[in-house]
């Protein structure tokens, strides 16, 4: 085993980037850098069955998405390659051989009916489900019979009897499993293709991995894999087993809950900065010291620590993540912003899929207008709505302030100087709306409210003046002259 700390991120391309995943990848990224290691991204790709087209090149861009960078992986190379668990089945048979050869694996011609008939039978007496053994001790004649039937025969480690495995885990201390109810398991399945808990061992020592830090799921893959680590005469790593992360009704968080996004492709959709969404990820079940709660990734990479990973699960906050998104927002470049923003405009049919230059200028302006109030950049669709409406909507508690006595008065001042204005900018109009205040004696909430309800519908808003000219002088003279002649 090997001083330098060195841990890996190994997805299966299953599916997209899950919340779940990322964490495991952010803290595997934020320990390795943090001791000055290496991160190395492996791809376990042996369930054929299940891996979707597009899976590891989806992983690897939400990763860089996130701004994940790695020493070693598919894409890169490396010295303990190939990364792609398919590319390794020879490594695997070797390995596989050595231990037949030893008597520490053997054959198994069991048939799924055979072995699902003995698990009915098992908890039928009320026994924990484990393969019974039955072909552990197999003669030569007995296998040339089973290859005569025809079946193929898959692989089991023989599991040593009543031996406690102990490991002092990172996050959650000492834990000890006994093997009596553990049955001898499959290694190689029938097609040739490794298991799991066996190829990822032989992949962690053959690439030096020192620490594996994964999801307290597999806290139960853990023995058996020491297992393996034995059998081979190698040592295992350090491993820590993150705790779950949970719903705010503390129920585990499940790929089938909508309430919740979960893939990191979806964020990046809906216009969420990634620098945002690490920072929240970072605080999933590991907390820095003070109170502090908005960090860049080079101060996480800083201050990482797995000491301090939660023996709690975590809480999927979804108010902290918009708060936290917002913060970052709020500061961002307003050109990045509108970036961002402007194509779920156009995706509504808000605006024209080609902008003119003109066009450019008002959106990117618009969207300024709210950027301290958006969550995510897709938000832009919903607090702008005012802005598209092709019929004038007055919000059902706004409706008495234009009941007020004093409504004619000003809106008729101020759309008399709109008219008369030649210049149109959101400094005019305020130079405007302070002669309707000198000109009609109104001022305060008796002079704004009715403008801004008048040309909005709403009480509350942007910056008027801003707003007023966003809306543009043909449009801000409609509606003017809608509510006046409707007063």
């Amino acid at each position: 085993m090997t001083n330098k700390v060195r841990v890996r991120y190994a997805p299966s391309p299953t599916g997209h980037l899950h919340i779940g995943n990322a964490r495991t990848a952010l803290f595997n990224y934020l320990y390795a850098r943090n001791q000055g290691g290496d991160f190395i991204i492996r791809i376990e790709d042996t369930d054929v069955k299940r891996n979707i087209a597009g899976g590891e090149e989806s992983q690897l861009k939400y990763l860089k998405w996130l701004g994940l960078d790695w020493d070693e992986s598919i894409d890169i190379g490396g010295e303990y390659g190939p990364y792609r668990q398919t590319e390794r089945l020879d490594i695997y048979n070797k390995y596989t051989q050595d231990l037949l050869d030893r008597g520490l694996a053997y054959h198994c011609y069991c048939t799924e009916e055979e072995l699902e008939k003995e698990r009915e039978e098992q908890m039928g007496r009320g026994e924990t489900p484990r393969y019974s053994g039955k072909h552990r001790d197999l003669t030569e004649d007995q296998r040339k019979a089973f290859e005569a039937e025809g079946r193929t025969a898959s692989i089991r480690f023989r599991v040593p009897e009543d031996k406690t495995y102990t490991f002092d885990d990172i996050v959650k201390g000492m834990i000890s499993f006994n093997t009596q109810d553990t049955g001898d398991f499959v290694i190689v399945k029938r097609d040739g293709i490794p298991t799991y808990n066996y190829a990822v061992v032989i992949d962690d020592y053959l690439m030096k991995i020192s620490h594996v830090l994964r999801g307290e799921d597999h806290i139960s893959n853990t023995p058996r894999q020491l297992m393996i680590y034995e059998a081979l005469g190698w040592e295992a790593p350090r491993f820590g087993h993150m705790t779950l992360i949970v719903n705010e009704n503390h129920k585990k968080l499940s790929k089938r809950d909508e309430s919740i996004i979960q893939f990191i492709e979806q964020y990046d959709q809906l216009g969420y900065l990634p620098e945002a969404l690490v920072n929240f990820i970072a605080l999933l079940g590991w907390s820095p010291e003070g109170e502090e709660e908005i960090y860049s990734l080079e101060e996480l990479i800083k201050i990482f620590n797995p000491d301090r990973l939660s023996k709690s699960p975590a809480v999927f906050d979804q108010n902290k993540l918009a708060h936290l998104n917002n913060a970052y927002i709020k500061q961002a470049d307003p050109e990045r912003i509108a970036k961002l923003a402007i194509p779920h405009l156009q995706k509504a049919s808000r605006l024209p899929a080609e902008l003119s230059e003109e066009q450019e200028i008002w959106a990117k302006k618009l969207v300024a207008l709210y950027q301290e109030q958006m969550t995510a950049a897709s938000d832009i669709v919903g607090l702008s709505d005012v802005f598209f409406r092709t019929h004038m909507e007055v919000d059902h508690d706004a409706q008495p302030v234009l009941a007020e006595e004093q409504v004619p008065t000003v809106l008729k001042a101020l759309l008399d100087k709109i008219e008369a204005s030649v210049e149109y900018t959101a400094a005019q109009i305020a130079v405007l709306i302070k002669e309707v205040q000198k000109e009609t004696g109104f001022k305060g909430k008796q002079l704004f409210m009715p403008i801004r309800v008048a040309l909005t519908g709403q009480m509350h808003g942007r910056d008027l003046n801003e707003t007023i000219y966003l809306l543009g002088k043909d449009r801000v003279i409609e509606r003017l002259r809608s509510q006046i002649k409707g007063a």
